[in-house]
């Protein structure tokens, strides 16, 4: 695969990142500023975005053209991997570091988005 549609999954990757990870951010903030655990509303977010963002990815980004079924199924484990990180991420840096949970959770979708865009691109809409 040209270097250049490389560039163009990653720039549409981020584009659909950007509108549903701020979107879905500014709930996380909403709903732990109502008292809800950092981690229990990371993990209610987190479900919450793999729902808005198959379809985007799918046909947008990486205009997959395999089987749905299949996938999917690769979608959810890349996610589980992507959700593990970021529960781990904020396991250390919060609980114990110590660090404000908004800063982490903030940088965390950053480290996460990259580790999915790699999964996506090569494991899960791999047109190979």
């Amino acid at each position: 695969m040209p270097l250049t549609e490389s560039l163009k999954q990653l720039l549409n990757y981020g584009v659909t990142g950007i509108l549903t990870n701020v979107s879905w951010y500014a709930i996380y903030l909403l709903i732990t500023s109502y008292g809800t655990e950092p981690k229990l509303a990371m993990t209610f977010i987190y479900v919450c975005g793999i729902a808005t963002s198959y379809f985007a990815n799918r046909k947008w980004t990486f205009k997959h053209t395999g089987h749905w079924s299949n996938s999917m199924i690769r979608y959810v484990i890349a996610h589980v991997m992507g959700y593990t990180l970021n529960f781990l991420i904020l396991l250390v840096f919060v609980d114990y570091y110590h660090y404000p949970h908004q800063w982490v959770q903030g940088i965390a979708i950053f480290l996460v988005a990259g580790f999915l865009f790699i999964i996506l691109k090569f494991f899960v809409f791999n047109q190979n």
